[in-house]
C-alpha cells in the first residue's frame, strides 16, 4: 500500500489570488533570485531580496478597511513558514509549476531558469538533502514514515512591547549605538550585522510610504466624506509612526501589523499587553467611542483572516504577567466582542484565564463560546506558568510570558524559539515494534537498525514493553539531531533579520536569533497517536497477557490482515479498557507513556545542543492523514481510520461522561511537554440552559490541573446534517485540533473523525 502525497501545510482555506499579473509576478521573482544570486554575504543577501518583495507585494487597500495592509506571497520569496509562501529563500515548486501554465509558452523558459536555480538553493531542500534517512525520516508530511522532519520557523512571537515603547526611530538609534561600538573595536562580522538590521529597518519605512500613497490615492478618489475622513486619520497616524513611536491606539497597530508582515510572522502575541494601554489613553481622552474601537480591532482581525494561515494566527489575551492588567483587560472586552461579530475562523483567538482574573471576562467569553464560535480558546494559567517553569527550567518571571502558537505549542513571548520542526507517529511505532520491526502498511522494515525481538521470541508484556520503548529511543534521537540540523541549515542561509530584533536577546548579544542570540533556542516534538497507541498496549496487556484469550502471534496476524476473520478478537480488544473513562487500568499505561516519551524527548535536548526539547501533544488534521498510512492497531482500530485528536480520547471511546474524560486528561501531568490540545463538545441546549453545571465541570478540571480546553458548541444533529447535506451550513465553524475551520473545506474522512467526537448533551 502507499499513500497519497500530502502537502506541506495544512491548507483548508483557499488563498486569495495575487494582485499582480503573472508577467509582474514573474519579474518580481527574478528580481529576488538575481539579489541572491549577486549577494554572498547571507545578512547583506537578505536585506537585498527583502528590498525586491516589499513594499511591490503589498495590495491594494479595500474600502472597508480601517486598518490597513495586505501583502501577497509568491512562490519564490522569504518567509518563516510554508503557511504563508515557505521558509528562509523558498521555492515552492508545486506553486511555481502551476504558476508556469498561467504564462505564455514563450516565457516557459524563465520559468525553468528558475526552477533550476532554486533546486540548489530553497532551504528546505538543502535541509532535506542532509538530514532525511530511509524509511525511518521522511518529508513534512510524509505519512509513510514513523518520523518526520522540516525546516521552519514557526510560532516565533515578536517583542511587540519594545516595538511600541521604541518605535522605529527608537530601535534604529538603539543598533546605530551598537554598530558605532563595533567599527569602533573594528568587529566586522557585527559591523555587518547591524548594517543589515538598520537596512531592514529602511525596509519597514519603505512599506510604510507605500502605505501613506495608497491611502492618499484613495482619499483622492473616494466620494464617501465618512471614508475621507478616516483616510486622513490613517494617514496622520502612518506619518506619525515613520519616525515617532506610536501615542494612540491606531498607530500601535498599524505599526506592529506592517512589522509583523514584513517579518513574516504568522503569531501576534500578547496584544492586550501592548496594545490596552494606547487604547484607554484614547477612550479616555475621547478620541475613540467603545464601538469605534471594536470596529478597528474587526478591521485588524480580518486582515489577520485574509492571511488564511489555518493553523497560526494567534493573538492572546488574558494572563498573568502583563504590564498593566486593567488596560489590558479593556482591549480584551472589546476584543472578544469583536471575535462574537466577525465569526471567523482567524485569529486564532486564546484567552489566558487564571484564579483572581476579572470574572466578568471570563462569563463574556463563555457567553461567546455558546454561540457556536469555537473562540476563545482556553489556556489555564495556574497550571501551565508551574508546567513552564518545570519544562523549560525558567523562572516564574520568564513562565509568565509562556503563549501558545499554532496547533497549541508553547514559547516565551519575544524570548524564544520553539517551533515543532520533528513529528513521531508513536503509534505506527508501537506497530512496527509489536512485530519485531516491519511496517504492516507498506512491508518495509522500519526498525532503523534496533534489534527487537521478533513475535515468536515475545513472551510477556515486559518483552513487549521493552521492544517499544527501545524503537521509540531511536526515533526521539533521530528526530532530535535532526531539529538542530534544521536551525543549524536555517543559519547558515539566513538570519531572520527582523525577526531577531524584536527577539531577546539578539540585540544585547548582536548575534541572530538562530546564531546565539536567542534567549531561549528549543525545539519542539509533535506526538500523534497517543492515545490508539496506550490504548493498544492495554489491550494486549489485559486481553492477551492476563485472560490469555488469543496468543502473541495470533494478534500479529490479525493486525496484519486488518483483523479479517478476527473480529471476535477485534471486539474483545474494543472493549478493553480505554483512556478517558477514569479507568486506572488504562489511565495507568497511559500515563507510563506519556512520562517515558516526554522525558525522553526532553532529555535529548541536552544531546543536540538546545536549551529545550519538548513534546507537544496536539493537533491539526495530521491524526487524520496519518491514521490513512497506520496499519491495524491492538486497540481495535482498523487500517487507515484516524487516530485520537492529540490526548484526547479515540472518538467516541469514552462512555462514562465527561467527568471522568476530563479526570482522565489532567492524569497526563503538563510540565512534562510544551503544550497539549484537549478538546471537548457540548451540544448548545446542554451548554446554554445548564450553564451552572458546565461552569462546575470546567472549573473542577481546571481545579484539577486541566491546563486547556479547546470547547465546541454545536445543535444536535447539526454535524451529521452538515456532514450529509454541506450545502446548508457554509458557515459552520467546528475545531479541528490546532486549528478550527469551516466544516464543510475538511477531507470526509476529518469531518468524521469530528462527527464522531462524544457530544456532551
Amino acid at each position: 500500500m502507499s499513500a497519497p502525497v500530502i502537502a506541506e501545510q495544512v491548507d483548508v482555506n483557499k488563498k486569495i489570488p495575487c494582485e499582480k499579473t503573472p508577467v509582474e509576478q514573474l519579474a518580481v521573482m527574478e528580481a529576488y533570485t538575481l539579489a541572491h544570486r549577486s549577494e554572498s554575504s547571507p545578512l547583506i543577501r537578505e536585506v537585498k531580496c527583502l528590498q525586491a518583495l516589499y513594499p511591490t507585494l503589498f495590495r491594494s487597500i479595500q474600502p472597508e478597511d480601517k486598518i490597513i495592509g495586505r501583502l501577497d506571497v509568491l512562490p519564490i520569496g522569504f518567509g518563516c513558514v510554508t503557511s504563508v509562501g515557505g521558509v528562509g529563500h523558498y521555492c515552492n515548486f508545486s506553486k511555481l509549476a502551476e504558476f508556469k501554465s498561467s504564462l505564455p509558452e514563450g516565457l516557459h523558459h524563465r520559468i525553468d531558469a528558475l526552477l533550476d536555480y532554486w533546486h540548489t538553493h530553497d532551504t528546505r531542500s538543502i535541509y532535506f538533502r542532509q538530514t532525511l534517512k530511509d524509511d525511518t525520516l521522511g518529508k513534512f508530511v510524509d505519512v509513510n514514515y514513523p518520523a518526520i522532519a522540516t525546516a521552519r520557523l514557526s510560532g516565533m512571537y515578536l517583542d511587540y512591547n519594545l516595538l511600541i515603547d521604541l518605535g522605529l526611530t527608537g530601535l534604529r538609534e538603539k543598533i546605530q549605538h551598537k554598530l558605532d561600538a563595533a567599527i569602533a573595536r573594528e568587529d566586522e562580522q557585527t559591523i555587518t550585522l547591524h548594517q543589515a538590521f538598520l537596512g531592514m529597518l529602511s525596509i519597514v519605512v519603505t512599506v510604510i510610504d507605500r502605505h501613506i500613497q495608497l491611502a492618499a490615492n484613495e482619499l483622492e478618489t473616494t466620494p464617501d466624506l465618512a471614508r475621507k475622513q478616516h483616510l486622513s486619520t490613517l494617514i496622520d497616524a502612518l506619518m506619525h509612526i515613520r519616525t515617532q513611536k506610536p501615542e494612540t491606539f491606531l498607530q500601535g497597530i498599524q505599526l506592529s501589523w506592517l512589522y509583523s508582515l514584513c517579518a513574516g510572522v504568522v503569531n501576534y502575541g500578547r496584544m492586550d499587553d501592548y496594545l490596552g494601554a494606547l487604547l484607554v489613553h484614547d477612550l479616555n481622552a475621547g478620541l475613540l467611542t467603545e464601538r469605534e474601537a471594536i470596529d478597528y480591532i474587526r478591521s485588524h482581525y480580518r486582515l489577520i483572516e485574509a492571511r488564511k494561515t489555518t493553523v497560526n494566527g494567534r493573538v492572546i489575551v488574558g494572563g498573568r504577567g502583563r504590564r498593566q492588567p486593567e488596560h489590558a483587560d479593556v482591549y480584551c472586552r472589546l476584543a472578544i466582542q469583536a471575535v462574537q461579530e466577525n465569526q471567523d475562523t482567524e485569529p486564532q483567538f486564546t484567552l489566558r484565564i487564571y484564579q483572581g482574573m476579572n470574572p466578568a471576562i471570563y462569563q463574556q467569553a463563555l457567553d461567546v463560546i455558546g454561540t457556536g464560535i469555537t473562540y476563545p480558546i482556553l489556556y489555564n494559567d495556574d497550571v501551565n506558568i508551574p508546567a513552564v517553569m518545570h519544562s523549560m527550567q525558567v523562572s516564574e518571571e520568564d513562565a509568565e510570558q509562556y503563549v501558545p502558537f499554532g496547533c497549541g505549542e508553547f514559547v516565551l513571548s519575544g524570548r524564544s524559539v520553539g517551533t515543532p520542526n520533528t513529528c513521531m507517529n508513536v503509534l505506527k511505532i508501537l506497530n512496527i515494534a509489536l512485530t519485531g520491526g516491519i511496517d504492516f502498511w507498506d512491508g518495509k522494515n522500519k526498525s532503523g537498525g534496533v534489534v527487537l525481538k521478533t513475535p515468536q521470541q515475545i513472551s510477556s508484556f515486559d518483552d513487549v514493553m521493552s521492544n517499544y520503548k527501545n524503537l521509540l529511543n531511536y526515533y526521539i534521537a533521530i528526530t532530535a539531531k535532526a531539529q538542530a540540523s534544521s536551525y543549524r541549515v536555517m543559519n547558515q542561509q539566513v538570519g531572520f533579520l527582523l525577526t531577531s530584533l524584536l527577539t531577546s536577546d539578539c540585540i544585547e548579544r548582536e548575534k541572530t536569533l538562530l546564531n546565539g542570540g536567542a534567549y531561549r533556542l528549543g525545539g519542539t516534538n509533535e506526538t500523534y497517536g497517543n492515545t490508539n497507541a496506550s490504548d493498544s498496549l492495554a489491550a494486549i496487556k489485559k486481553v492477551i497477557f492476563e485472560q490469555q484469550k488469543y496468543d502473541y502471534a495470533t494478534l500479529i496476524e490479525a493486525l496484519k490482515v486488518d483483523f479479517v476473520d478476527h473480529e471476535k478478537m477485534r471486539n474483545d480488544l474494543i472493549n478493553a479498557p480505554k483512556f478517558g473513562n477514569d479507568d486506572g487500568y488504562a489511565d495507568e499505561i497511559a500515563v507510563e507513556m506519556h512520562e517515558y516519551i516526554c522525558n525522553g524527548v526532553r532529555d535529548a535536548a541536552q544531546q543536540v545542543g538546545l536549551d529545550s526539547y519538548l513534546v507537544v501533544i496536539i493537533n491539526n488534521q495530521v491524526n487524520t492523514e496519518w491514521g490513512r498510512a497506520t496499519s491495524a492497531s491492538a486497540d481495535g482500530r482498523q487500517c487507515g481510520v484516524y487516530m485520537s485528536n492529540a490526548n484526547n480520547p479515540q472518538s467516541g471511546a469514552d462512555k462514562n461522561g465527561p467527568t471522568a474524560m476530563l479526570n482522565s486528561l489532567v492524569k497526563l501531568d503538563a510540565k512534562y511537554h510544551a503544550g497539549s490540545v484537549q478538546n471537548i463538545k457540548f451540544s448548545k441546549t446542554l451548554f446554554n440552559t445548564r450553564r451552572p453545571l458546565v461552569n462546575a465541570l470546567m472549573e473542577g478540571y481546571f481545579e484539577q490541573g486541566g491546563p486547556q480546553l479547546m470547547v465546541s458548541v454545536v445543535g444536535k444533529g447539526e454535524l451529521e446534517a452538515a456532514y450529509q447535506h454541506p450545502e446548508n451550513y457554509p458557515n459552520l465553524i467546528v475545531r479541528v485540533g490546532g486549528f478550527s475551520a469551516r466544516f464543510v473545506n475538511l477531507d470526509r474522512d476529518v469531518q468524521l473523525e469530528i462527527l464522531n467526537r462524544t457530544l456532551n448533551d
